[in-house]
């Protein structure tokens, strides 16, 4: 035997980023150094570790600033994934030195997260549209070769060979509800199929030389439109007779919805039961709840510790107790009454924002301490359409111990 020849400097370069890119995109994947998840939560942990990342600047991460962002996450498993990113070069040191606490992310991860949820959202559709669009770039391009257009066809025709093998033992060995499962990619293959043919065109009119690898992505086309129209023949008629609405494609409701009359519309949704409307809020007010509620997700520095005792804080700023403002609102809800009924209350305010706060008064004096009010509720429900609120709960608003 001979030994192969010597990789230079620069070959062997080029394999150690190949090598390390790898490791970085498929450490997502890696339960442990050298295995794969089995569980798809920690997909969501690594996500979630990664955000933590993103947000944190330029700085950096220390182990236990990323367990802090990640909660409520288990930090035990945070910590595991961590060094499994680690392990795998997805998570390195800012500084390469032994003391070094702060850690950046690498970009590669990431991807491969956004990848994996289109991929299973979209069944890959997306994805082989765009491969087909850049391999249409490529063997157009004036300084391509023969070697460009033998490389696509010989891709192209892999990848068909692949989706038809599927289909067609999915339509043949598999039940409904699987078959629907993993029929992303039947829908659409129309377009799939004439992107490809119009790869084939271009480079079998450029180089003729190439009839065989055409014919070979001919026949991987035909073979899996045949697949396509057994694999959604069989997925129809069997959700036709079941009503079985999640065997059917977004794209086919879609379509469903922009062509039926009224009278189908209403007989898909005509053994449904549907909860009680929730209270009416406008488009601007939720924006403005949202805006609002939205909290800074952002990793900050723990402030240096006091060197003496620490000063009490001043008067001004201490907890005041509302009792006395509490007590006010009560007394003016009530009048000379011992009790009002909350739907009252509501009505009497106006308008929901008025409404709202009212009732989180109501909640706040019935939960002090020292003020001897009680607020009570009861199973009956009000439902006013043209109201607002739209439905009310029976409750009643008291003195203690009427």
């Amino acid at each position: 035997m001979t030994a192969g020849p010597e990789l230079t400097i620069d070959q062997l370069a080029g394999d150690a980023a190949v090598e390390r890119l790898y490791r970085q995109v498929f450490a997502v994947l890696a339960r442990e150094s050298g295995a794969m998840i089995s569980d798809l939560e920690l997909l969501d942990v690594d996500e979630a570790i990664l955000d933590a990342f993103a947000d944190a600047g330029r700085d950096g991460l220390t182990v236990d600033q990323a367990v802090a962002a990640c909660r409520p996450i288990d930090p035990g498993l945070v910590h595991r994934r961590f060094e499994v990113l680690r392990e795998y070069g997805a998570i390195s040191k800012v500084v390469d030195r032994p003391n070094e606490r702060f850690h950046r992310a690498a970009f590669a991860p990431y991807v491969m997260l956004l990848f994996l949820r289109r991929l299973a959202e979209q069944g890959g559709q997306a994805e082989l549209h765009q491969l087909l669009t850049l391999e249409r770039v490529s063997v157009t391009a004036p300084d391509a070769e023969p070697e460009t257009g033998q490389t696509t066809i010989s891709r192209l025709t892999r990848i068909f060979r692949h989706l038809g093998n599927e289909l067609a033992i999915l339509a043949a060995g598999s039940t409904a509800e699987q078959l629907g499962d993993h029929a992303q990619l039947l829908w659409g293959n129309k377009g799939l199929i004439s992107q490809a043919e119009e790869v084939h065109t271009v480079v079998l009119r450029r180089w003729p030389q190439l009839d065989r690898e055409c014919t070979a992505l001919r026949v991987a086309l035909a073979a899996y439109g045949d697949a396509v129209e057994k694999a959604a023949g069989r997925l129809i008629e069997r959700a036709g007779t079941t009503r079985a609405l999640g065997l059917l494609s977004a794209e086919t409701w879609l379509s469903f919805a922009r062509t039926a009359d009224e009278d189908d519309l209403a007989g898909v949704l005509d053994t449904f039961v549907f909860d009680a409307p929730a209270p009416w809020f406008s488009p601007n007010l939720l924006t403005e709840a949202v805006e609002s509620g939205r909290g800074a997700n952002t990793v900050r520095q723990p402030p240096p510790r006091p060197e003496g005792p620490a000063a009490p804080p001043p008067d001004d700023i201490r907890p005041a107790d509302d009792a006395a403002s509490l007590r006010e609102t009560a007394e003016r809800l009530l009048g000379d009454g011992d009790a009002v009924a909350v739907a009252d209350v509501l009505d009497d305010a106006g308008d929901w924002l008025a409404a709202r706060r009212l009732l989180a008064d109501l909640t706040a004096i019935h939960h002090h301490p020292d003020l001897p009010y009680e607020l009570s509720w009861s199973d009956g429900l009000r439902v006013d359409p043209a109201g607002s609120p739209s439905w009310v709960s029976d409750g009643t608003f008291r003195r203690a111990g009427d």
